[in-house]
């Protein structure tokens, strides 16, 4: 790929395109439109760093450009994970996370440990487990003479460096997949300055038992990159805080990655503050360990469907929804394991029966968070189009973001014509731009849209993906 391009080249190149673009447009089903050919040149990026597929949602092809090629895709992979799980699990597919006595409950007291199993609900949340416990409650049990036991094993995965892909283990969208994934593992920080006491005072979701936060000290400043001035440091029992927080900032929220905490010490921390919450003790430790065959069920825990989580997935661009996603993918009767490869190659057995030569793509975790994802804008394309005939058409479309609307697409295109008229997801890491989705044109008809950049200039892009969007609508 080339990287880089002096001032020469781009004049050169700019020259060029407009040469090229006295037309609004190159003939139907080759090159790329024109006007983005311009944009893109403005903003120092070669032809070569960009892959364009666009048809009909018939299949017809209007526009390409290395449609053939495998990029890194970014955060649009997650259509082809959402995709793949709406055929392969359904749209009514659950998680569900039981809850388990060894012993005997007399009176008020289980004289035994308490289990609870995970089936990786992505989902699951302190507010759902703060109603689970209350059923528990409501069943009699009050105090837990034995230990909470935390069956995890059901995810075969050894991931456990949340720092691998950036070196920053503290920001939410690095949190890493797990059977029993509670609120992603994040801590929600929501920050109270008060002129008069000359203090901060912090609140945290969710609660958490023996975990202690530090609040920062307030200084007059002008709010200028207050995230950074925070200097905040995760500790395995704290957060605290080497910088200050300015009181012209006002109520702020700040959500972090526990990483410091492992999955079991977080749900641990977060499940006895909650118990305790709610009248109950318990008198043991926490312990990992696999479900006996003995153990009695008490009562289960049901995520939301599929069809409600992939609009979190897609809307929210949210990473390890998706990783936990892909390894669910690997709970089919044909898997060996329930591990990230296994469901790679799942989601790349479904591409093949569309079609699609999976041996060019490379699923690593389904998220797009990722250095060796790669992803051909045909193969995309070709996703998009199955998606559109399937008889889950409506899930898969109103998880999109609605341009000028709501998700990641909320601030984009708010006083454009393509304004609700788009559902588009959207891909970005450092050297990496894409959008992909559908468009309403002026005409009335639908167009898929794949767009695809694997440039240093990348994240400069925007403006041209904005300008595409518009030429869609305009143009079909």
């Amino acid at each position: 790929m080339i990287v880089s391009m002096g001032l020469l080249g781009r004049w050169s190149l700019l020259l060029l395109v407009t040469m090229l673009g006295a037309c609004s447009a190159l003939p139907h089903g080759s090159g790329l439109p024109a006007p983005f050919s311009r944009s893109l040149a403005l903003s120092g990026i070669p032809t070569a760093a960009a892959a364009l597929d666009i048809r009909t949602v018939e299949g017809k092809v209007l526009a390409s450009h290395n449609q053939q090629l495998a990029f890194n895709p970014a955060s649009v992979m997650k259509l082809v994970t959402t995709a793949a799980a709406l055929d392969l699990l359904g749209p009514d597919y659950r998680w569900i996370t039981r809850v388990y006595a060894q012993g005997p409950l007399v009176a008020d007291v289980l004289n035994g440990d308490l289990i609870i199993q995970g089936s990786g609900d992505p989902r699951l949340a302190h507010e759902d487990l703060a109603r689970l416990l209350r059923r528990l409650r409501s069943l009699g049990v009050r105090e837990i003479q034995g230990d909470l036991v935390l069956d995890r094993s059901l995810f075969q995965t050894t991931l456990d460096d949340a720092a691998a892909f950036d070196g920053l283990p503290y920001r939410a969208y690095n949190a890493l997949p797990d059977a029993l994934l509670l609120d992603a593992k994040a801590i929600s920080l929501r920050f109270f300055p008060d002129a008069q006491t000359q203090s901060v005072r912090v609140a945290m979701e969710p609660p958490m038992v023996d975990f202690l936060i530090e609040p920062p000290k307030l200084d007059t400043e002008p709010c200028i990159n207050w995230r950074e001035k925070l200097g905040t440091v995760v500790d395995p029992s704290s957060v605290h805080f080497s910088g200050t927080y300015s009181v012209d900032c006002g109520e702020r929220v700040l959500v972090l990655h526990a990483h410091t905490l492992s999955h079991a010490r977080y749900f641990d921390a977060v499940f006895r503050q909650l118990w305790r919450e709610l009248g109950g003790s318990i008198v043991g430790v926490m312990r990992e360990e696999k479900k006996l065959d003995s153990a009695r069920e008490l009562l289960q825990w049901e995520s939301p469907t599929l069809a409600q989580i992939i609009r979190d997935i897609n809307k929210h661009s949210n990473n390890v929804m998706a990783r936990q996603l892909l390894i669910s993918l690997a709970t089919l009767p044909t898997s060996t394991a329930v591990t990230p490869e296994v469901g790679a190659a799942q989601a790349k057995a479904w591409l093949d029966t569309l079609g699609v030569n999976s041996e060019s793509v490379v699923i690593e975790n389904g998220a797009g968070l990722s250095r060796k994802e790669r992803l051909s804008a045909n193969a995309l394309s070709k996703v998009l189009y199955h998606a559109w005939h399937s008889p889950y058409m409506p899930e898969f479309i109103a998880s999109l973001p609605i341009v000028g609307v709501d998700g990641t697409m909320i601030r984009t295109l708010k006083n454009s014509a393509v304004k609700a008229r788009a559902h588009i997801k959207t891909g970005s890491l450092n050297d990496v731009a894409s959008i992909a989705g559908y468009v309403k044109a002026k005409s009335g008809r639908w167009i898929s849209v794949v767009c695809m950049i694997n440039h240093a200039e990348a994240n400069s892009a925007r403006t041209s993906f904005n300008e595409l969007l518009e030429w869609i609508y305009e143009h079909y």
